[in-house]
C-alpha cells in the first residue's frame, strides 16, 4: 500500500516536469514562429497548448485522489498541495507560450517585432526556455541551490524587458501604435513566463524545507 502511495506522489512529479519540459519548448517555438513570421510554426505551438491542458487536468485527479485514498499529512501533504500549484503555474506558462504564437499569428505574414528589437526579443525566448529547463530539472533533483539561482538568473529577464521599455520611450521610434502595443505585449508575456519558472523553483524549495525562497536567501547589505 506504501509502496503505491509514493509510486502515486512519483508520478505526480513525472507530470510536472512533463508540463515543463512542453512548455519550454512552447515558448521556444513561438518565438521562431514570432521572429520568423511563420504561420504554420505558430499554429502548432497554438493547438499543442492542448496537451498541457489536458495534463494539468489529469494531474489535478490524481492529485485529489491521493488526497481522497490516502489522506497524507505533514510533508507529504505538502507535496500534494504544492504540487497542484506548480501545475497551474506550468498551465499559465503555456498560456503565455500560446498568446506570442497568437500574436504572430495575426500579423502574418508580416512581423510583429521591428528589426531594431529582434535581437532582444531573441534573447528573451532563449533565456525563458532556458529559465524553465532549469525549473524543470529543479523538480527533479529538488536541489535547493539551484531553486534559489533561478530567481538570480531572472534579473536578466527583467533587464531585457526595461530595454523594451526603453526602446518604447525614445523619441526615435518610428514604428507606429500598432507595433508599440505588440512589443509591450510581447515582453509582458516574456516576462510573465519567467516569473511562473522562478515561482515553479520557489515552490520546490518551500516542498523540501517548508519555507519559503525569501526566507532563505540573505539580505543584501544596502
Amino acid at each position: 500500500m506504501r509502496e503505491t502511495y509514493h509510486e502515486e506522489l512519483a508520478s505526480i512529479s513525472d507530470g510536472l516536469v512533463e508540463m515543463a519540459n512542453l512548455v519550454g519548448s512552447a515558448i521556444g517555438l513561438a518565438t521562431a514562429a514570432l521572429l520568423d513570421a511563420d504561420l504554420q510554426l505558430a499554429e502548432s505551438v497554438i493547438s499543442a497548448d492542448e496537451k498541457v491542458d489536458d495534463l494539468q487536468r489529469d494531474l489535478e485527479n490524481r492529485a485529489i485522489a491521493v488526497l481522497a485514498r490516502q489522506q497524507p499529512v505533514a510533508t507529504d501533504l505538502r507535496v500534494v498541495v504544492t504540487s497542484l500549484r506548480m501545475s497551474a503555474d506550468l498551465e499559465r506558462s503555456g498560456d503565455l507560450a500560446q498568446h506570442v504564437a497568437k500574436l504572430a499569428r495575426m500579423r502574418f505574414p508580416n512581423r510583429a517585432v521591428p528589426r531594431d528589437l529582434r535581437r532582444t526579443v531573441l534573447e528573451m525566448g532563449r533565456l525563458a526556455q532556458r529559465l524553465m529547463a532549469q525549473a524543470a530539472e529543479v523538480i527533479i533533483t529538488q536541489d535547493v541551490h539551484a531553486a534559489l539561482q533561478l530567481e538570480k538568473d531572472d534579473d536578466r529577464m527583467d533587464g531585457l524587458h526595461r530595454t523594451i521599455f526603453q526602446h518604447l520611450m525614445d523619441d526615435r521610434w518610428q514604428h507606429g501604435v500598432e507595433t508599440a502595443v505588440d512589443v509591450t505585449l510581447v515582453g509582458r508575456y516574456y516576462e510573465r513566463f519567467a516569473d511562473h519558472a522562478v515561482s515553479v523553483a520557489q515552490r520546490m524549495v518551500y516542498l523540501v524545507t517548508g519555507e519559503h525562497a525569501d526566507e532563505l536567501i540573505p539580505d543584501t547589505p544596502a
